[in-house]
């Protein structure tokens, strides 16, 4: 025993040095050792020695150990948003700034499989070059006021088939929202004016359908009269106005307030009754 310990007394020194060694190691080390998934986070592990990546397990939010010699990648797979500009040549060559945002988040699943194949700067490489690729290859076919005023929907169609591309690429790509679309001042100034002269032109005509409506209605109106009064005047003969003319006598003659009666001097002329109770 005394022998062991003289032994031990001996090494000290080694066993001191030895111990702060492992210790720095282990701090330096500390971060690769342990490995700490945030809440919305998720890691794919790389196995130096072995398997590299691996894209069948995707490690969860928590704490994980890991040997020092493999390392973690950690992935934000919350739904993110990137705001994006570039320019675009229309079919008659002039430029269209395009100002987009893109709402994305990565497929759980498939993190494995996006770290091997592309890595963490897939927004850079998968997500904006496929858009802004989509985007010239389909604007680039139309003209500035087509783009400017969304003719027959031009910009919401393309934005479906830069969805459709881009989701293919172990990415969930939510929506493309087009912040703006800016042309050069003159041109812009032109497609407006166009635009409002349209509008102008618009309104011109119904006001000229309108009043052409209106003509007809009063001829038509016109139509209805004559004919009424054709009507009416092959109907009144003489026997006929004076038996009206006696019937409105006679229930005017009734009347409570009725005093004075004035026969009509003319031939069938009809007795007028005057005067106050």
């Amino acid at each position: 025993m005394n022998a062991f310990i003289h032994k031990l007394k001996d090494r000290a020194p080694y066993l001191i040095v030895a111990f702060f060694f492992m210790l720095m190691v282990t701090i330096a080390l500390w971060s690769r050792i342990v490995v700490v998934i945030k809440p919305g986070e998720a890691g794919v592990l790389y196995r130096m020695l072995s398997s590299g990546t691996v894209t069948d397990n995707i490690y969860a939010e928590g704490l994980h150990i890991l040997m020092p010699l493999n390392s973690m990648a950690i992935y934000d797979t919350r739904v993110q948003l990137v705001l994006h500009d570039f320019d675009v040549l229309t079919s008659s060559g002039l430029p269209v700034k395009l100002k987009i945002a893109v709402r994305f988040q990565p497929i759980y699943e498939l993190l494995g499989v996006l770290h091997q194949q592309v890595g963490r700067d897939y927004v850079n490489k998968i997500i904006l070059p496929q858009i802004e690729s989509v985007l010239r290859r389909n604007l680039g076919q139309r003209t500035p006021e087509d783009i400017y005023t969304n003719k027959d929907g031009v910009l919401s169609k393309i934005i479906t088939l830069a969805l459709e591309e881009v989701g293919r690429k172990y990415i969930l790509v939510d929506e493309i929202i087009i912040r703006s679309v800016e042309l050069p001042d003159s041109v812009s100034k032109s497609i407006e004016s166009k635009v409002i002269n349209q509008q102008q032109a618009l309104a011109y005509k119904y006001k000229l359908e309108a009043e052409e409506y209106e003509a007809q209605r009063k001829v038509t109106e016109a139509g209805g009269i004559r004919d009424y009064q054709k009507i009416i005047a092959s109907t009144m003969t003489d026997k006929t106005l004076q038996a009206q003319n006696i019937q409105a006598t006679l229930e005017l003659a009734k009347s409570a307030n009725t005093k004075v009666v004035v026969l009509g001097s003319s031939k069938g002329g009809t007795p007028i009754i005057i005067g106050d109770k």
